[in-house]
């Protein structure tokens, strides 16, 4: 088998290896593709790995040969699949393998609004401690989390993972999720959305990009929130409404915000979240830890085996085995 990896490097920039995917066939590695050559690129080939470079229906078209997708990520919106499921080509993603990577990363995103760890360390380096009047100094209010309580918008595995983490700090935990479920009332009370708007010192959103979650922090839903709020986002940039986020920030409504995802990415350099007060946007990170990683690289090569061996795993919105010749 013919195997293209078209976006390599985020998942593997030289500190992973694609051995097991060379143990099942040709595999040729680039390191980004731009979408010119995209079906250039995929040839003859039968077996697609893709991270995020969009695979639509022309490009499918254009190459008869593919009969699988796997996808480096758990979101499979780069792909046409309706196109897909038409041509009997299988699609496959990574369901879950950053799970305590992101909640861990949701956590560093607070704590580093309450704490200023970083500028505090490099305040530290350019000599002001050394130079101080007093034996210590802090810049930006500093801020204790337990007592506090933080709104979960999406309590699954990531969702339910961050709420364990806060309850570890001492902080109470209300969720709003369409599926409530036992696991996750051992953590968390499940609220209606407005009342955990109306009620947390802190949101978080781990929720899926739908129609109907695109923009749902907007002007309207950040009126509902407690003056001085902090708004955390590491799950997708469109959840939020960016040019109603910078307004809140700037006016002080939303003390600050932490974000690892944006509307279009890169960020464009005219995002307004940029030059807004007291937001701490980081570069789509939170999934990115070694150990994440190498079990998404797992996962995705057991995809591949399963597919060659007739029984797929992990086939999303219907992208099985192809039907049956004849």
């Amino acid at each position: 088998m013919e195997i293209i990896i078209l976006d390599g490097y985020a998942e593997n920039p030289g500190d992973l290896s694609w051995s097991e995917f060379e143990a099942l066939g040709r595999v040729t590695v680039h390191d980004r593709t731009p979408a010119e050559q995209v079906v250039q690129r995929i040839g003859k080939a039968e077996a697609v790995i893709v991270n995020k470079t969009p695979l639509t229906r022309e490009t499918l078209a254009a190459c008869p040969n593919i009969r699988y997708i796997g996808l480096l990520a758990t979101g499979y919106d780069v792909v046409d699949v309706a196109a897909a499921r038409e041509r009997g080509i299988v699609v496959s993603n990574i369901p879950s393998y950053g799970t305590y990577a992101v909640g861990q990363f949701a956590i560093a995103l607070l704590l580093e609004i309450c704490c200023r760890v970083g500028h505090h360390a490099q305040a530290v380096k350019e000599g002001r401690w050394s130079s101080n009047p007093d034996w210590c100094f802090w810049d930006y209010p500093l801020m204790e989390l337990a007592g506090k309580t933080m709104g979960i918008i999406g309590f699954g595995r990531i969702g339910r993972t961050t709420g364990g983490m806060a309850k570890a700090l001492g902080m109470r935990v209300l969720a709003y999720d369409v599926a409530p479920d036992e696991s996750g009332r051992a953590i968390a009370e499940y609220v209606p959305l407005d009342a955990l708007l109306t009620h947390s010192d802190v949101v978080v959103l781990h929720c899926a990009l739908f129609p109907e979650t695109r923009g749902m922090i907007n002007k309207k839903t950040i009126a509902r929130m407690k003056d001085g709020v902090i708004i955390l986002n590491n799950s997708r940039g469109p959840l939020i409404v960016e040019p109603d986020l910078a307004d809140a920030l700037n006016s002080g409504k939303v003390y600050a915000a932490g974000l690892d995802v944006v509307s279009g990415e890169p960020i464009s350099p005219d995002n307004p979240l940029l030059k807004a007060r007291n937001c701490f946007i980081t570069p789509h990170i939170s999934w990115a830890a070694i150990e994440s990683r190498r079990r998404l690289m797992s996962t995705a090569v057991s995809n591949l085996q399963a597919f060659l061996r007739g029984v797929p795993e992990n086939t999303v919105a219907g992208c099985g085995l192809p039907p049956a010749a004849g």
